[in-house]
């Protein structure tokens, strides 16, 4: 006979061996709490058209938007401090420094008697030019490194700027020749352009508009070169005169082997030498590094053999004594090597070339 809670027809067979399938689900306070699905009470139910079962206010996630809150406000702080370092920071790169007006000095060495004339390379192997280097080649760069505020690679930047200046203003066949002025003056500051324009449209020896500061040409009408290629010696020297600041001095010697531009007979129609000595302060801050350019601050020209009145052309052309050509003796000015090494001496308005710079026959 079934018992108070048997259904009627006896008790139900357990197909699970006698336990329930379900017995193993516990329903927990937590479980029902979290459930999103709530019976309504049995007087809810009583409305018309009610719901057996309402949905109960989920909790929002509140970790998520604490870490999307926290990674805002760190991505703020990251800004916020970036742009303070960007402002305060103290190795940032300067605002570019408008360049100085380059300061030159041309001195003239007049020939202490008639110049020497003969053939180019017979003129170059029994002269102080006989071991120099041809060209480019005689510009040579110094063992480098890095300075306090400057790598290695800008280093090389500015020595490479300083022999490109050295080559157009000084071994361009062109520049040479007066033709153009282009070469030089792509490798200059902006700020000393009208400088440069100035000196080549009315050159004058003021210290700063003299053409002959800034570049090496000849009246294309009186001498014409004999060998293409001119002599070099000398040294490039760089140095950190600040933290933004590198300065690069430039101590060449130059020798050309000139001829008259129109042939003739006798020793005006020889090859002759005309020596040129400079020495040139660049300096170059990191806008000029990146840009390719340099700032010339200080121009020492020597050049002979010329005349000390008259040594440049209306134009501020060189004009060299050619072969057989002399100067009258003008009071009693010191002997200048333009050979020597060092600074030139730029005391003085005219100098005497010495005899040994000039080919012993």
């Amino acid at each position: 006979m079934a018992g108070h809670g048997d259904p009627p027809e006896g008790p139900v067979p357990d197909p699970g061996g006698g336990e329930d399938e379900y017995r193993s689900v516990v329903f927990d306070e937590s479980f029902v709490r979290a459930a999103r699905l709530q019976e309504f009470s049995a007087e809810e139910r009583m409305g018309e058209h009610a719901q057996a079962v309402r949905s109960r206010p989920g909790r929002a996630p509140r970790n998520g938007s604490r870490q999307a809150v926290t990674l805002v406000l760190l991505i703020l702080l990251a800004f916020g401090t970036a742009i303070y370092l960007g402002v305060r920071n103290p190795y940032m790169p300067p605002a570019d420094q408008r360049a100085e007006p380059l300061r030159i000095t041309v001195v003239p060495l007049a020939p202490q008697g008639a110049v020497p004339g003969g053939e180019p390379a017979r003129l170059l192997a029994r002269s102080p030019a006989a071991q120099h280097a041809a060209g480019a080649a005689g510009i040579t760069f110094p063992v480098t490194g890095r300075t306090g505020h400057f790598s290695e690679s800008q280093v090389l930047t500015a020595l490479s700027i300083a022999k490109d200046y050295l080559v157009a203003s000084a071994l361009e066949p062109d520049v040479l020749a007066g033709a153009t002025v282009r070469p030089a003056r792509l490798l200059l500051d902006p700020d000393q352009l009208a400088q440069f324009d100035e000196s080549v449209a009315s050159s004058r020896d003021d210290g700063r508009h003299a053409v002959s500061g800034w570049l090496v040409r000849f009246d294309p009408e009186r001498v014409a070169l004999a060998d293409p290629t001119p002599r070099v010696q000398g040294t490039l020297r760089f140095a950190e005169t600040s933290t933004d600041v590198l300065e690069v001095t430039a101590d060449h010697t130059v020798t050309y082997a000139l001829r008259p531009a129109a042939s003739g007979a006798g020793p005006t129609a020889q090859a002759s030498l005309f020596t040129v000595h400079r020495e040139l302060r660049l300096r170059f801050d990191r806008e000029d590094l990146r840009m390719h350019r340099a700032e010339l601050l200080t121009s020492v020209v020597q050049a002979g053999p010329q005349a000390c009145a008259g040594g440049a052309g209306a134009d501020g052309t060189l004009r060299p004594l050619l072969a057989g050509e002399r100067t009258p003796a003008s009071g009693d000015p010191a002997l200048t090597d333009p050979y020597a090494t060092g600074r030139p001496a730029a005391a003085s308005l005219c100098g005497a070339l010495a005899p040994s710079a000039q080919p012993s026959l």
